[in-house]
């Protein structure tokens, strides 16, 4: 994979996990003035009453993203070294950010947050745009028996 490619992919754990620093800002009132606008954005005209049970689902979803995001970083960190034998991994890691792309935008959207399956659309995308480019998801040519070694 390209050099320019893996910086792409490295940018964007790097964004998963900057999300989840700031949705536990959302567990203080001191300091959820940011997911008070994330939430006004993908699901406008709705006030978000930051209760107690509101404050720690955002901030656990927060923990949760932020490890997404480093886990991400150093399964695709790990995917990128294995060269052609990575390949397995990074269907591994596709398969992650499916599932969550099917759940969460499903949920976005049937919850009234739809502009969030929005900004999902984007991420997976800009995920995707590297691996299909890349040619990691190919299948390695399969070493003919009568080859001579």
């Amino acid at each position: 994979m390209a050099k320019f490619w893996q910086n792409w992919l490295m940018v964007l754990c790097g964004a998963v996990a900057l999300f989840g620093v700031v949705l536990t800002l959302g567990a203080s009132p001191l300091t959820d003035a940011p997911v008070r606008a994330l939430l006004a954005t993908i699901g406008p005209g709705r006030e978000a009453e930051m209760t107690d049970g509101l404050r720690f689902a955002t901030a656990l979803m927060g923990a949760v993203s932020l490890g997404w995001g480093l886990t991400l970083f150093a399964a695709i960190r790990t995917a990128i070294r294995l060269g052609p034998d990575g390949r397995d991994l990074w269907f591994g890691i596709l398969a992650s950010v499916l599932v969550w792309f099917v759940v969460d935008s499903s949920l976005s959207v049937a919850t009234g947050f739809g502009f969030n399956a929005v900004s999902n659309t984007a991420f997976v995308a800009a995920f995707l745009l590297p691996v299909v480019v890349s040619g990691v998801l190919r299948a390695r040519p399969i070493p003919s028996l009568n080859a001579k070694s």
